[in-house]
Formats: structure tokens, sequence, C-alpha cells
């Protein structure tokens, strides 16, 4: 058995579908050293361990679907939600040579996957070289798709309780199921209760407008990004909107009623959030994991089908949202969600949903799997 003190040697996985999967372990990284664990770490994605034609196919066609054909994406989510799905049979193949070569050459104690393909991977690496580690898998969505009930998986880590329910009604054994949350910055955690006018200040922005951050996706491929915008512009209130994955140059411009902060990539994302009012547009796992982490409510709409619907819907059915189904149910929304009193009733919601030491809770839960405690 390897000793407490030796160092951990991981292979961390993620997948460049948008930002997160990389954000999660990033964090995971970061709670792992921060509990005094001399890491040995590896991080890898999934797509580059594809060849080129695997990697068109299978990252080509999401964003295809994502950005041009939402109910393609959908019928594609509902089908294969069980476990005869034949996508399920090829996540053992995509990437198999060169996952086989880091772990080879990293002899890994752990392989913890943000994403539910390389889970298969490396128990398909595993078998066929008689490796021997922890095959870990973090769920970054709120509702557990077959996908990411993997058989192969030794040890699962889920955002809550229902999602652990879900886990084990896809006949995944309960003692593999961890209760974790979604793991994010230990940053977001500092920030709680931060003065949000200091923070608006530090950024240049007016601390007395209510100021709306645009969730449109690591990637900018948030599909409604022009309609959101539209609509913010006219709410008959003025507002500042910081645009960031997406922006169409950087700076500062005005349409109708919203300043907007066209800020692209950058990394004040943690601060910004936390002096924002709302978030608007898409519901991504960790920009969830974040927003309530720092009681900040979204006004959902146009979220991409499937994954980010379920993460909506759990934000909705804990009071922690709004979600605008239709277009002409965005404005009055974000107006009421804008109000003093239900601005007060969301974010306290929110917070009541938030996990914010998630990744402490990963990272322990490795360990004693480990039994390195």
């Amino acid at each position: 058995m390897t000793a407490a003190h030796d160092p951990l040697r991981a292979l961390i996985v993620s997948a460049s579908f948008g930002s997160g999967h990389h954000q999660a372990n990033g964090a995971l990284d970061a709670a792992l050293r921060g509990r005094g664990v001399t890491l040995d770490a590896r991080h890898a994605d999934l797509l580059k361990y594809m060849s080129p034609p695997e990697r068109i196919i299978t990252a080509g066609t999401y964003d295809l679907w994502v950005r041009h054909m939402p109910g393609v994406y959908r019928r594609f989510y509902e089908w294969t939600d069980n476990d005869h799905a034949p996508t399920a049979q090829a996540f053992g193949w995509l990437g198999y040579r060169a996952m086989r070569r880091d772990v080879q050459e990293l002899r890994p104690e752990a392989v913890v996957s943000s994403y539910p393909t390389p889970v298969a991977l490396a128990d398909n690496v595993r078998r066929r070289t008689g490796a021997e580690f922890l095959n870990g898998l973090v769920v970054t969505d709120y509702r557990v798709h077959q996908h990411w009930a993997r058989a192969e998986a030794d040890l699962l880590m889920v955002p809550s309780e229902e999602a652990r329910e879900q886990m084990i009604r896809a006949r995944i054994p309960p003692e593999r199921v961890e209760v974790t949350g979604i793991p994010i910055a230990r940053i977001y955690r500092d920030l709680i209760g931060a003065d949000r006018a200091a923070l608006r200040q530090k950024h240049g922005l007016d601390p007395d407008l209510p100021l709306i951050l645009l969730s449109a996706g690591g990637t900018g491929s948030y599909r409604a990004q022009g309609r959101v915008l539209a609509e913010l512009a006219n709410l008959g209130v003025r507002v500042q909107v910081l645009v960031l994955a997406g922006a169409d140059g950087h700076g500062v411009a005005q349409l109708g009623g919203a300043t907007l902060h066209r800020l692209g990539f950058t990394t004040s994302f943690p601060e910004l959030l936390a002096a924002a009012d709302l978030v608007v547009g898409k519901a991504g796992g960790l920009t969830v994991a974040e927003a309530t982490t720092l009681g900040v409510p979204m006004i959902v709409h146009a979220p991409i089908p499937g994954q980010e619907e379920y993460n909506a819907l759990h934000l909705e059915r804990g009071g922690a949202a709004l979600w605008a189904r239709a277009l002409s149910d965005l404005r009055p929304a974000i107006l009421r969600a804008l109000d003093g009193d239900e601005h007060a009733r969301l974010s306290a919601r929110a917070r009541a949903l938030s996990v914010p030491d998630a990744a402490d809770r990963v990272a322990d839960v490795l360990l004693r799997r480990l039994g390195r405690t």
C-alpha cells in the first residue's frame, strides 16, 4: 500500500466541451495540495487524446448541434439515456492509445475524470495493461444521464443526494457513490459576503446600476446571445451588462438602456460574478455551482438541451432561479428578480443549494478511498 506521505500520482482528465470540466479539475488539484498532499499530477484533455478524425466527429458534431440544431441534440440526449445506447460501447476506445501512454508513463494511483467518457477509457486501459489505480468520476451536472452512470468507475462523486439516488436507480452500487457537490475554485468561497460596490469600483463598473452577467459558456457558442442582449437593452430600466466569452470586440458600448462591458476572457471572473446582481443565460454545471455559492440568482434562457435544462430545473425547484422558457418571459423575469424582496429571496435560496467546499469534499473522499487519511 502507498504510504500517506508518498507523492500522490494522479492522472486528472477533462474534456474541452466548454471550460467547466477543466475548472472542476483545477479546483480538485488545488484542494488536494491544500490538504498537504505532495501531488504528482498530469492533466489531460480527452479531445487531445483523440485522433484528428475522432476529434472532428465528436467535438465538431457537438458544436454544430449546440449552435445550430439544438432539437437534434435534445433527441440525441434522450436517445442515449439508457445503458443499451451504442455510444456507451464506443467510450472505451476513443483516445485509447494516448491514455495508455499516460498511464504507463505516470503509473497513477488514481485516474480522476470530470467527464464520463474517460472513465470507460481508463477501465479499458486498466484491463488491457494490468495497471492498478482508482478509477474516479466527478459528475458536473445536476442530473445523472446514463452516460454519467459508469459501471467501470470505482468511485462516483455526485452533486446532490438526488443525483446519488439516480445513480443507484441506474444500478450503480451505493457504496461507490459519494455526495460531494461540484468542485469549484477556493476563491468563490473567499468571496462569499464580499462588498459588491467595492468590487464594482475596482473593475470600473457603476456601483449603483444593476449589474447583469451574461452566461454564454466558455466557448462563446450561446445561440441566444443576440436575442438576450436585445432584451437587456429594452428592460425599461438602465443596467450594465458583462459580456465575457464570445464578446464581439472589447470595450464599453451602449445598446439601448444597457451599458455593455465586453471583456472577452478574463481572470477576474470570480470577482465579477460576486459583484453581479444576476446571471442571465446558460446554465452550465460549474456556473450554477459558482453562482449559488455567491448567492447570485440566475435567469435561465435557452440552456443547452438536456443537461443544462435539468440544471435549470434543479435551480427552479430550489427557488434559486427563474427559467424564462420563452423569449417573451425573459424581460418580466429579469425585472422581477431585480426587485429587492424577490432578489433577496432568490439569493437566499441559491445559497441554500450551494456546496462551497465541494472541492475539499472530493479531495477528502479520494484520499480516504486511497487509504491516505
